[in-house]
């Protein structure tokens, strides 16, 4: 069994990481392109080919991540179909290779893939991401994941509460464009607070605000009107619990923060009272993205019980790309639908995995045991 083993593992470990470097490479090219126009801008036009070239390489990481499934499924097509077409897996069969101890030795190296994939969108993937993010923020200025409009954030102290935008992250974590709204306990906004620049004290007690202007909203007791008091000030501290990796988190997509991140986020959310579905649909699909792994590797075990003699090779991988991309696409879409149905967050992110694990297992029953 280990002469097969090494055999089997060999194969679909060389076909897996061709078709990851091929995808890479496409991706690579395509991002590279889309760079270009940014060569030549920010102050003193100060980006430059390299570093469009150093942002893409760090772009890598989350591609990988997002593809291993797919690549998973195409390598091990292609190995399961050709050792049919050669008649390689009949003499497999021949020499012990049954039908369960063929899926437990699949199984075992789609748990190396598991492991791969979980350490590369838990570890590598959010550096990289946030790495680039500093690249461009160093040398175009700001840049932010969240749209025009950037994060919002809600800190409650007390019977007050307070409602943070913080627009962009500059380099070396500065924070960009921020803007405090406080409420008192009736829910009356009592202040505005507008500021260009601020920074994270080194203790972690609050934020450092620079070039600030701080409306004052009081009503007077004689005609109820509001008054508005305006000072601008140079500095100004604002005390709070909101660190820099919570304002990090929420300025980043979802999809390329690390799980315990997106655990914490989620956990300040919900203490705030505010609405986390989107954000729980993503941790778990976090959690269940690697699993597919095991999935896909079972999906392409069937392909080697075809008669496969006379269909090309192409037409193998064709059917596997087209089964990837098909479970990408359902995994995205079902986050979609879960949040806006407001399902259950792990029901909603485990579903695609599911319903391809179903039907790979009843493609093992129907073409490996009956027939």
């Amino acid at each position: 069994m280990k002469t097969i083993r090494r055999l089997i593992y060999g194969e679909v470990l060389a076909k897996v990481g061709f078709a990851t470097l091929g995808f890479i490479g496409l991706f690579f090219f395509f991002d590279l392109v889309d760079e270009l126009k940014w060569i030549g801008q920010g102050p003193n036009n100060a980006y430059a080919l390299r570093h469009a070239l150093a942002y893409v390489l760090l772009l890598v990481p989350g591609h990988a991540y997002e593809l291993m499934p797919i690549t998973v499924l195409i390598g091990s097509i292609f190995v399961m179909a050709r050792f049919a077409q050669s008649s390689e897996f009949t003499i497999l069969r021949t020499s012990g290779l049954g039908p369960y101890r063929a899926l437990f030795t699949l199984l075992g190296l789609g748990l190396v893939f598991v492991v791969f994939t979980f350490l590369v969108g838990d570890y590598v993937s959010p550096a990289a991401s946030r790495q680039a993010q500093l690249l461009k923020a160093r040398y175009l200025g700001v840049t932010s994941s969240q749209g025009v409009t950037g994060a919002w954030l809600k800190e409650n102290r007390g019977q007050h509460s307070s409602v943070v935008n913080v627009a962009a992250m500059g380099a070396d974590g500065q924070l960009v464009g921020i803007r405090i709204f406080e409420f008192d306990d009736t829910g009356k906004l009592t202040s505005l607070v507008r500021a260009g620049l601020g920074q994270f004290e080194p203790d972690g007690s609050g934020w450092l605000l620079q070039n600030l202007e701080r409306d004052q909203f009081q009503s007077t007791l004689d005609s109820g009107r509001p008054q508005i008091r305006r000072e601008t000030l140079a500095q100004w501290r604002w005390d709070n619990t909101l660190t820099e990796d919570m304002v990090s988190v929420a300025l980043l997509k979802p999809e390329r923060m690390a799980t315990l991140e997106l655990f914490n986020y989620i956990q300040h959310l919900r203490s705030n009272g505010q609405a986390s579905q989107r954000f729980e649909i993503d941790f778990w699909k976090k959690v269940f993205y690697p699993l597919s792994c095991l999935v896909m590797v079972i999906l392409a075990l069937p392909f080697a019980y075809l008669q496969l003699r006379s269909t090309p090779m192409t037409s193998m991988v064709f059917l596997g790309v087209l089964l990837g991309i098909s479970f990408f696409l359902i995994n995205n879409l079902f986050g979609f639908i879960g949040n806006l149905n407001a399902w259950s967050p792990w029901l909603a992110a485990a579903t695609p995995g599911m319903v391809y694990m179903a039907g790979s297992l009843l493609a093992f029953g129907w073409l490996v045991l009956r027939h």
